[in-house]
């Protein structure tokens, strides 16, 4: 949705840690978003990068004042590896439980990324201290692509969070590794199911889904928070809708 920054070097995609709201926040890299949320009772990870931009994460976890022995589920949106290259380190590191969607864990495991501790399935829901996730399986991108949705609270008021877990339409062409029969009708299915969630904070699976850096940037120069659009969701999908069609 909006335009991908090219990148020489891994540490070029480093940003400064911050909080987006409530108690969301962004750990990860421009190259592959990470976001950690504080529930009161431990922290949840989601998604965790690169394995060789791992360390800029585990700094900027750092950096926030959170400490990575206090991060007990790490979900996977999906299984391709600039989403769960560290997972397995992070596991190691810090002993929390694994989350992946069930349809997905094939690949992980036969390519030895990881091994899963929890499959999700439609519509499971983890819950840990004043946070509960709900998880949909939203198919197209991978054949076990989660999409994930939960409420934070900021200044008095509830607002619904919500992540596409997989939104790339270059998975959809039959030379992509992964790719499957049907996944284009699954990815607009996909779509058509996520259009009936209300979204106020829109959460990208990487930067350029939401314009990570620049609304940071936005943030803390002070004013409105940019994060909180209730219009962007159904912008976004509409984008991904559009873009799925106009594939040859």
């Amino acid at each position: 949705m909006y335009p991908v920054k090219k990148l020489k070097k891994n540490y070029e995609g480093r940003m400064r840690p911050f909080r987006i709201v409530g108690n969301v926040y962004f750990v990860g890299t421009y190259q592959a978003s990470s976001h950690l949320i504080d529930t009161g009772e431990g922290l949840i990870l989601i998604d965790t990068g690169y394995a060789a931009t791992a360390y800029l994460v585990l700094e900027s976890i750092w950096e926030l004042g959170f400490r990575p022995e206090q991060i007990r589920y790490i979900v996977n949106t999906h299984w391709h590896t600039d989403h769960t290259a560290a997972t397995a380190g992070f596991a190691h590191l810090t002993g929390a439980k694994t989350c992946i969607g069930e349809y997905d864990a094939p690949y992980v495991i036969e390519r030895d990324i990881f091994t899963p501790d929890i499959l999700l399935r439609d519509g499971d829901v983890l819950r840990l201290g004043d946070t509960a996730i709900r998880f949909l399986h939203t198919p197209g991108h991978t054949k076990g692509t989660i999409s994930l949705f939960f409420d934070v609270r900021e200044g008095g008021e509830t607002y619904r969070a919500g992540m596409f877990g997989g939104a790339g339409s270059n998975s959809l062409v039959p030379s992509y590794d992964g790719y499957y029969e049907g996944c284009r009708a699954d990815y607009l299915a996909s779509i058509e199911k996520l259009r009936r969630e209300r979204v106020d904070v829109f959460l990208g699976n990487h930067c350029w889904n939401n314009d990570t850096d620049g609304k940071a940037e936005k943030l803390r120069a002070g004013g409105e928070n940019p994060f909180l659009d209730p219009r962007e969701w159904t912008r976004f999908l509409d984008h991904c809708q559009k873009r799925c069609e106009a594939l040859k």
